[in-house]
């Protein structure tokens, strides 16, 4: 039997996985602590299934906290931790589960809000944050991997009364006693960080037309997607790289920007060979073409890349992630474990 406050989780779960200023894809997590037990949303399925799938895993809570102070590579995944006779379905636990532990709250809901994002990769984000969330208890914690780098992080920031995280380069995380006051807080701050968007022209759709042709690629259906190439400050942001781990982990390294001379189909043949086709082709000016075999999460992450541009002002300095930093996702286990679930469309609708 679920308590009120677990079925009012899987409610507010299913509210913000359908908003994408606030999760795209099967990012973002919410949890639970009840009787000892961390519920957590499982690795590589969306929030906005709340409703209809089982998304929630069983975590002993105590094991993993004390695996986390020791930094036990174990915790890392927090697999190890899972309460395999609650768990039917053997789903796997966020990867950003530590998160959830060390936040002392009975409800935590982590998002890659697009307006905290906006903020949190400009290399003034902690001033500009500071400047806006008054007296609220928050941490800034600098970009740091998932997982044990970013639970270490957290831990040496967090003071008694904390209750929001700022993620550089990720996200937002609020934690409070009840659901309905976590959903209170994740609004306020939401709110008090919000940008104007900047208006972007429309896509020239005839002339995007005309560079699918023959090629593996073709028009999204969100028109809002081309708003990071129609607008060209959004465009050159994009061109500098990866600014959040779930485009790197969706979309692959930095973003393709088309030369004045390019076709979808001259980029394919430049491609090289054994090589994965990006799953976006941003053509300045004009909009962007998306692969036709694209799946629905790199879709909602090409949608995340125009919202948060659009959000960022002309000539901000921005931290995007290293090379290394990009390798580092790429290269992990439970990222890659992301990724299969991604080409594979497994619970990823």
């Amino acid at each position: 039997m679920r308590s009120a406050e677990f079925e009012a989780l899987l409610d507010l779960s299913a509210r913000i996985g359908a908003d994408p200023a606030l999760v795209q894809a099967a990012g973002g997590n919410t949890s639970i602590k009840e009787g000892g037990t961390l519920w957590i949303k499982a690795s590589g399925l969306w929030l906005m299934n709340a409703r209809n799938t089982d998304i929630m895993v069983p975590v002993a809570l105590d094991p993993l906290l004390d695996a986390l102070g020791r930094y036990d590579p174990s915790a890392e995944k927090a697999q190890d931790y899972v309460i395999a006779e609650r768990n039917p379905s053997g789903l796997r636990p966020s990867i950003e589960t530590t998160v959830h532990a060390l936040m002392p709250q009975k409800v935590v809901v982590h998002v890659h809000c697009v307006e905290t994002i906006a903020l949190a990769v400009q290399a003034d984000g902690p001033a500009l944050v500071a400047s806006r969330l008054g007296d609220i208890p928050y941490a800034f914690v600098p970009y740091a991997r998932p997982g044990l780098p970013l639970a270490r992080a957290i831990a040496e920031r967090l003071e008694e009364d904390t209750c929001v995280l700022i993620l550089g380069n990720h996200g937002l995380a609020v934690a409070a006693e009840t659901v309905d006051e976590a959903e209170v807080l994740l609004h306020r701050v939401s709110r008090l960080l919000s940008v104007t968007p900047r208006q972007a022209p429309d896509a020239d759709i005839a002339a995007l037309q005309r560079l699918a042709v023959n090629s593996q690629y073709r028009l999204p259906e969100d028109a809002s997607i081309h708003r990071v190439a129609t607008d060209l400050t959004s465009c050159l942001i994009a061109a500098g790289g990866s600014l959040y781990p779930d485009h790197v982990i969706f979309l692959g390294k930095g973003s393709v920007i088309a030369s004045p001379t390019d076709t979808a189909l001259t980029i394919e043949e430049k491609q090289q060979e054994g090589m994965a086709l990006p799953p976006a082709i941003l053509f300045p000016g004009r909009g962007v073409l998306v692969l036709k075999e694209a799946t629905s999460g790199a879709l909602a992450m090409a949608r995340c890349l125009a919202d948060v541009t659009s959000r960022i002002p002309q000539g901000a300095r921005l931290n995007y992630l290293t090379d290394e930093e990009n390798a580092e996702l790429l290269g992990w286990d439970a990222e890659k474990y992301r990724q299969t679930l991604n080409r594979a469309g497994q619970a990823l609708q």
